[in-house]
């Protein structure tokens, strides 16, 4: 009866594990669909939108067959494809936490109503556009491998490419902030000086955070980000909680 049992959990653990995986693989799907249709056009070489997107559905494990069957399929040389339109809302969660949310979706009458059941069941609130928006800089950021922050700047240094901030992380590693249009600039800065690179993204930072120390408050918070994720049409979630370590570490346990 014990290893029926640990098998069902396994199997468990398995099928949770499938669905986030192809709830991934959609939305890294929806990414490149969008990319292709507003960022001009299917070639990697002339879209640096496609670029970024490729980049982050080969990190998210979509293979090359399923990424070119995308492309193709948005570029109008498969089957037929609906048209995603690009959507954020912007809402607060418990205490006031500022959270904004990306979406890809073909049907907004059916996102925007969700997303917002979404909000309320955790005690937040969906709000106007503009909201919260303010508060959010759109920036490039990579997280470079283990090398020293001098190296990084004399990459930068030589193509030309400008940093806002340029930080030695733990283990090593350096992270770099900049404005998006530097995003492929210090990418080919980057991989001419063969610095590797961890992790590159263009995202939303928050102006100042806003600190949860209520493990109560934080879970809900945590629940809201989770369920905002989870969601299939949603691509991104920001927020500006900053959980104190304590909190972090319970959440974690």
């Amino acid at each position: 009866m014990a290893k029926h049992s640990h098998w069902d959990n396994i199997k468990h653990k398995k099928a949770v594990n499938d669905k986030k995986k192809a709830s991934v693989i959609a939305k890294m799907g929806k990414l490149l669909t969008v990319a292709v249709q507003v960022g001009g056009g299917p070639n990697l070489t002339d879209n640096p939108r496609l670029r970024l997107a490729f980049d982050k559905a080969r990190s998210a494990g979509m293979n090359m067959e399923a990424i070119e069957r995308a492309i193709n399929k948005a570029a109008g040389l498969g089957t037929d494809g609906k048209l995603m339109a690009e959507l954020a809302y912007e809402g607060y969660a418990p205490g006031g936490v500022a959270i904004v949310v990306t979406a890809l979706t073909d049907n907004r009458t059916r996102t925007a109503p969700e997303i917002k059941k979404l909000f309320e069941r955790s005690g937040g609130s969906m709000g106007v556009p503009g909201c919260v928006s303010w508060q959010f800089k759109d920036k490039a950021v990579f997280l470079c491998e283990k090398t020293s922050e001098d190296a990084v700047m004399e990459a930068l240094l030589a193509a030309n490419a400008d940093a806002e901030d340029i930080a030695v992380q733990e283990e090593g590693q350096v992270s770099i902030t900049a404005a998006p249009q530097q995003f492929d600039l210090i990418g080919k800065a980057l991989a001419g000086a063969a610095i590797a690179v961890a992790s590159s993204d263009i995202t939303k930072l928050p102006d100042n955070l806003m600190s949860v120390s209520d493990l109560d408050q934080a879970q809900r918070i945590q629940e809201l980000l989770e369920a905002l994720d989870d969601q299939d049409d949603v691509q991104s979630v920001y927020h500006n909680a900053s959980f104190s370590p304590e909190i972090s570490a319970q959440l974690q346990a």
